[in-house]
């Protein structure tokens, strides 16, 4: 069954709550939030070309969109991994040498991280279109 309009859906929503994070300052919560979007916006696209995508990677999952798109975009997959960098270390503390994702992650990757997550889905929108 095709369900990238449910895909999508909960992309929208988990960018919504990055927002909603960031805003109560759980920064830690805003990346993962975001990278959740990018990730699902991805698979809805997989969806929509009546594939089924696994795995949390943004880039990996992205790669092969592209690929399978004939598609290059280097920006884009900089956004990407970027996202990627908040899969694990933005929930456990032993994605960190020390200290806990409340201290390592800054408002500023908050930012960066739904930044990214928000071009990732205008990308798989374009793609759904």
């Amino acid at each position: 069954m095709e369900r990238s309009a449910d895909w999508m859906a909960q992309a929208k929503r988990d960018l919504e709550n990055a927002e909603y994070e960031h805003k109560g300052g759980f920064y830690e919560w805003a990346a993962f939030a975001a990278q959740q979007a990018a990730e699902k916006a991805l698979k809805s696209a997989y969806q929509r070309m009546g594939g089924d995508a696994w795995g949390h990677s943004c880039f990996r999952l992205l790669e092969g969109l592209l690929a399978a798109k004939g598609m290059t975009d280097e920006e884009l997959l900089a956004q990407a991994r970027l996202l990627d960098r908040f899969y694990i270390p933005a929930r456990y503390p032993n994605g960190w040498a020390q200290g806990a994702p409340r201290d390592m992650i800054q408002e500023r990757d908050a930012n960066e991280a739904i930044r990214a997550a928000e071009h990732i889905l205008r990308f798989c929108e374009g793609l759904l279109a």
